[in-house]
């Protein structure tokens, strides 16, 4: 009897494929896992049971057509509650669309589906995707399946829990300032931040537009690199302007040696205040499991990186206000009731659907777009942009990708970090590949010596290089083995019978 704890999303496709079982039955397995753990983890705002079985009897029925099957066939996966799936609520985790239905669905949830991908559901996030705790979601918060009583790390804090506590192989976030990698890290799985443009945004409803991009979390590197294909082989979408053709397969070069290859270290992110003893040295073991694989360690310096965050909350919050701006009361989402003037209507909706950090972030944005501030604040972030941009391209000219932390610290508990400045501070090492539109990749390191807790390692790699960066990832995780399902959930649901 297998379990979907130990099937990776090779062994499903390939088990599926060659009849070892059916797509129903692991499209089974996996809802009986989210009924057995999910009521600990909150990693769901909404299960498609319907579309999953719906899904899972296409796959079976193609294989006994004799049709070939695509790269996830039957493979279970959660998409984020930003992405628009036919059938389901996008709900953003806000009472702003808590009642929203999908009219269409977008193109990365469609690519995974082509792929044979079995939707389960939608995963809980930070409202809008604004925070690094999964604590601001309008509906619940999301559970650390290491330990219940921390947070998951978020946005996309659902769909990183999701996959570490073995609900589900793979599942999709957004990450516009660190919140596929930072989770990813907190949870113990791979996550994946491609170049911006590699993936594309139409369906998923944005917060940033010139810094979110879509990407995978899985246990594995592999099953990373197999999601990727899923998402990038059909080609740029007609759909999304900023969509780039990727023609690459992730897959390819996966296994290849890394010696002879560059390393980049910066010894500033190393000593920056904030980063942790437990993270420094999973970062310190990734450099010896580089260089015992032959690769060069090299130094290298980003000396515009510390003001990237402080970048980012201008930049962001712009890019959110003008977002979020549709969001009014009156053509859709919540609307507040007997309100007798259109103005009145707008105001109460937006004051009522709206949770705190949305209306933080909303707030910050419309002054720093104001006249007599814009080009004191806006401007000059942009300009800084452009400077730390030109930092990595230097950077990249010296070594093949540049090693750092995911995050300053393990997971911590529910209501530790009360400061919104100090949540900010959880996506310092983050930010700075969002602003400069490069790819990044989480990779765990094993557990914290003191805390017990998931540790990890970064990568970061040049524009449109990501079948590289994966390649160094896979080499990374040679070293310390693939992600494990958490293990107070191993075993609670979820076997093949």
């Amino acid at each position: 009897m297998a379990s979907l704890d130990t099937l990776s999303a090779r062994d499903i496709a390939a088990g599926v494929a060659a009849g070892d079982f059916s797509a129903v039955e692991v499209a089974q397995a996996a809802l009986d896992a989210i009924e057995q753990r999910d009521g600990e983890v909150q990693a769901f705002l909404q299960v498609s049971a319907d579309l999953a079985l719906e899904a899972a009897k296409a796959t079976d029925k193609a294989r006994a057509e004799g049709k070939e099957l695509g790269p996830l066939a039957g493979v279970p996966v959660a998409f984020k509650d930003n992405m628009h799936l036919i059938g389901t609520r996008t709900t953003c985790a806000s009472r702003m669309l808590e009642n929203y239905e999908s009219t269409f669905t977008a193109t990365c949830v469609q690519r995974m589906l082509d792929a044979g991908a079995t939707p389960v559901g939608k995963a809980n996030m930070d409202e809008f995707a604004f925070g690094s705790s999964t604590e601001t979601s309008a509906f619940h918060p999301t559970h650390n399946p290491w330990d219940l009583e921390r947070v998951p790390g978020g946005s996309s804090g659902g769909s990183a829990a999701s996959v570490a506590a073995g609900e589900v192989t793979i599942s999709l976030g957004s990450d516009t300032g660190g919140s596929i990698r930072q989770p990813a890290s907190l949870c113990g799985v791979v996550g994946m931040k491609p170049t911006y443009g590699a993936v594309s945004r139409y369906g998923v409803v944005a917060f940033g537009s010139s810094l979110d991009q879509v990407g995978p979390f899985g246990r594995s590197v592999e099953d990373v690199a197999l999601a990727m294909n899923a998402l990038v082989a059909p080609g740029r979408d007609p759909f999304d302007s900023t969509s780039q053709d990727c023609p690459v397969d992730f897959l390819e070069h996966l296994e290849d040696s890394i010696a002879g290859h560059r390393v980049g270290i910066v010894p500033a992110l190393m000593e920056a205040e904030g980063l942790s003893k437990e993270e420094r040295a999973a970062v310190d073991a990734a450099a010896r499991a580089f260089t015992d694989q032959g690769a060069e360690l090299v130094e290298v310096e980003l000396p515009h990186v510390a003001s990237a965050i402080a970048a980012y909350y201008v930049i962001a919050p712009c890019e959110a206000f003008s977002n979020l701006a549709r969001f009014d009361g009156v053509r859709y989402g919540y609307q507040e009731p007997d309100c007798s003037t259109l103005a009145e209507q707008t105001s109460l909706s937006r004051a009522r659907g709206f949770g705190e950090e949305a209306k933080r972030r909303q707030m910050l944005g419309a002054y720093l777009l104001s006249s007599g501030v814009y080009e004191q604040y806006y401007y000059r972030a942009q300009q800084v942009r452009t400077l730390i941009t030109e930092d990595y391209r230097r950077a990249y000219e010296q070594c093949d990708v540049i090693l750092m932390p995911a995050s300053p610290r393990t997971a911590f508990r529910f209501g530790e970090i009360s400061d919104p400045t100090q949540m900010y501070a959880s996506d310092m090492f983050t930010i700075s590949s969002n602003i400069a539109g490069n790819g990044g990749i989480s990779v765990p390191m094993g557990l914290g010596a003191d805390s017990g807790l998931p540790v990890s390692a970064q990568l970061q790699g040049p524009a449109f290089k990501d079948r590289s960066l994966l390649t160094f990832a896979r080499a990374l995780e040679r070293s310390v083995g693939a992600s494990p399902v958490a293990p107070a959930f191993v075993g609670r649901g979820g076997e093949l019978q």
